[in-house]
């Protein structure tokens, strides 16, 4: 039961990710949750944490959304990979707004307890989205 309890709380916390709707984010995040992300040599702590994860893609990204594509569950653990899309509007790790739009993909782990999410291992390919918007040419 709570392999699929966790699996529907996924599909609330993609629409927290896609509105960083600060009720949902207390209501899928534990307080002491622990994020690991590329964007940041630093721990990320908390709902705040995490809306401070979502408003770094919308300050480069003001229309970006959150496609979950798969989803497989077991025990307290969640792998999910999403397809986020959007449109270079604000400047994004230095870069000036190009007009691109991006696709890319990534590939997150989560852990649950109680019902709440309580550390996430992101992995979005960065590298492709600075190739979209033409910041590298690898």
């Amino acid at each position: 039961m709570t392999t699929e309890i966790n699996k529907a709380k996924m599909y609330r916390f993609v629409e927290f990710i896609n509105t960083a709707d600060e009720r949902l984010s207390k209501e899928l995040i534990s307080e002491d949750a622990i994020f690991y992300a590329p964007t940041s040599p630093d721990l990320i702590k908390g709902p705040a944490g995490y809306i401070s994860i979502i408003e770094l893609m919308r300050s480069g990204f003001p229309d970006v959304q959150w496609l979950l594509e798969e989803m497989v569950a077991e025990g307290n653990t969640v792998a999910a990979r999403f397809v986020l899309e959007g449109t270079h509007q604000g400047v994004f790790f230095g870069i000036a707004p190009t007009g691109k739009k991006i696709k890319v993909q990534a590939l997150n782990f989560y852990y649950f307890l109680n019902g709440k999410i309580i550390k996430e291992y992101g992995q979005p390919d960065l590298l492709g989205l600075l190739h979209q918007i033409g910041a590298t040419s690898v």
